[in-house]
């Protein structure tokens, strides 16, 4: 599934597609997905699929296509402070996603069915908290992930604000998927090759929008354990009790954030760029089809040479004819090779400036004002720290 919309260069070329498109809608959905680069929840071997809007899967591991993602981010239309249920969690990727949007007093879990997918989701959150400016950025509702299959939930242990699953569903399914929302919970599921949101209006009543066709993998059905009965999926804890010295923190980063609104580097739209030059190229092919066009007209239009009866000499005007077209072919191909040479020299000067523009863009993205402003403070290196979430870098 995907294929929607055109492949990017990054991560930001690849979302300015997904706007133009109108996949992507809403200012909160673009800042979560431009603040998380797709590629980093790749395998390394596969990053350069990492920006084409396809689905990808090795072994367990999956990602939906970006335009999925962006078709179901908006329709949960998450705000801070919810509560969120993943189900099928997959990399963590739209977690993390989520969890920049609901900030660090909303609930984020994710059921996943196995477990060598949950630890690769763990590595690749670890990475992001430890790598990436965009964790100082936002307040992050860090995921928390359990192993288990999602329909050995107990539909009476606890509801959410926003449920998501990432498998395929069939009708038998839909009332029990609909049990873990709370009243004005938004579920979000592919139902029936259906990408589906449900509203729950009240106790029994519902509000359901079919979206998008989509083709999803179907559910894995639990199997029984040996003594009869299907496993239970152990949620995490709903509700945990922050340390005071937990919320110190937050308050702190929260209050040296807004003072810092304005200095933090805006985000690069690569599409731009990318648009400019295939102008430039088209413009310039225009211009020399232009060109070729009116020395085949004018040549046209120049008489033959005459005779001493002053009418025209047959045998002359089929050598002039002759003459005429070849020197007609012989400047098309001047201009055909004096264009490829100049869209050649074109490349190779974008990508001395694309180098160039990297390095820029390197030097100012290396620039963290939340880091620079804790470090900066009069405060003991251990408290630093701390309110650095002990990041080294």
């Amino acid at each position: 599934m995907g294929g929607a919309v055109s492949a990017g260069e990054d991560n930001d070329e690849l979302i300015d597609n997904l706007k133009e498109a109108q996949y992507i809608r809403t200012d909160l959905v673009e800042q979560a997905f431009r603040a998380i680069d797709r590629a980093d929840y790749y395998l390394e071997e596969f990053r350069d699929s990492a920006y084409k809007d396809l689905a990808w899967r090795h072994g367990n591991i999956h990602l939906s296509a970006p335009c999925i993602y962006s078709e179901v981010m908006e329709a949960l239309d998450l705000q801070p402070g919810l509560s969120f249920l993943n189900l099928g969690s997959g990399t963590g990727y739209l977690s993390t996603m989520v969890g920049l949007i609901l900030g660090p007093f909303g609930v984020n879990h994710g059921v996943e069915l196995h477990s060598d997918v949950i630890e690769y989701a763990y590595q690749k959150l670890e990475f992001f908290t430890l790598t990436s400016h965009s964790f100082d950025r936002f307040e992050l509702c860090v995921p928390s992930f359990v192993v288990g299959n999602c329909l050995e939930i107990a539909p009476e242990s606890r509801q959410y604000d926003r449920v998501y699953c990432g498998a395929g569903v069939q009708k038998e399914h839909e009332d029990y998927m609909k049990n873990l929302l709370k009243v004005g919970g938004i579920l979000v599921l592919p139902l029936e090759e259906k990408l589906t949101k449900i509203t729950r209006t009240g106790y029994n009543s519902w509000d359901t929008k079919k979206i998008i066709a989509v083709s999803f993998a179907p559910l894995v059905l639990p199997k029984n354990n040996q003594n009869g009965k299907p496993r239970a999926v152990p949620l995490p804890p709903m509700c945990e009790v922050r340390s005071l010295q937990d919320l110190s923190r937050i308050t702190i980063r929260h209050i040296l954030k807004k003072g810092l609104s304005g200095m933090w580097p805006p985000p690069r739209h690569a599409g731009s760029r990318a648009g400019s030059r295939h102008k430039r190229r088209r413009e310039h092919r225009d211009s020399t089809s232009l060109l070729t066009n009116r020395y085949v007209f004018m040549t046209r239009l120049i008489p033959g040479p005459m005779d001493d009866n002053n009418n025209q000499s047959g045998s002359d005007d089929e050598d002039n004819e002759e003459d005429e077209e070849d020197e007609c072919r012989g400047v098309c191909e001047r201009v055909q090779e004096d264009e490829e040479a100049a869209e050649e020299e074109e490349e190779e000067e974008e990508e001395e400036g694309g180098r160039r523009e990297g390095s820029i863009l390197l030097m100012e993205t290396q620039v963290n004002p939340l880091r620079e402003k804790i470090l900066s403070l009069p405060l003991p290196e251990p408290l630093k720290m701390y309110l650095l979430h002990y990041r080294e870098k």
